[in-house]
């Protein structure tokens, strides 16, 4: 079998699971997106999708993994959140990646609840900055989606332009 047809097979495996580890915690997506990306400017020889291409793409992959941990965090200042309660948002992401979705779901709520209730005691005030690092979270999400398509937006235009 023709080895190209093999990367190219390959290729298009990582960027499929890659893409489902957007939106699946258990998968590194970006880094699958960008690896499938990488693979596939080899089977072409990085003749059209060069070393700039994949440095942008790449910069995109990081950008996505800061995104994943500062959106919690963010979400909660947005509400007024003490620096405790977004660092709690930030810590609780981390720890919740341990744990798969659920931990990915509740560990940045609970983190930002903790560390706003310990500095006001007001479990209301505590919820509602809670509810902050999860949106600010889900909105995160949305970001690291809209990243791996452009990812894939720069790979299609340096194959094609």
């Amino acid at each position: 079998m023709d080895p190209t047809l093999l990367l190219w097979a390959l290729a298009a495996i990582l960027v499929v699971v890659g893409i489902l580890g957007t939106v699946l915690p258990i998968l590194p997506g970006a880094v699958l997106v960008f690896l499938g990306l990488l693979v596939g400017a080899w089977a072409d020889g990085f003749n059209r999708v060069g070393w700039p291409s994949l440095t942008l793409i790449g910069g995109l992959a990081v950008l996505s993994y800061a995104i994943d941990l500062a959106a919690g965090s963010l979400g909660a200042r947005k509400l007024g959140a003490s620096p405790r309660a977004a660092w709690g948002a930030l810590a609780g992401g981390i720890v919740g990646l341990f744990f798969g979705l659920p931990g990915l779901l509740i560990g940045p709520f609970a983190g930002a609840f903790l560390g706003e209730w310990t500095v006001r005691r007001e479990v209301r005030q505590a919820g509602r900055i809670g509810l902050g690092a999860w949106v600010g979270m889900v909105v995160g999400a949305a970001a690291k989606v809209a990243l791996v398509f452009a990812m894939l937006g720069v790979f299609v235009l340096a194959i094609f332009f």
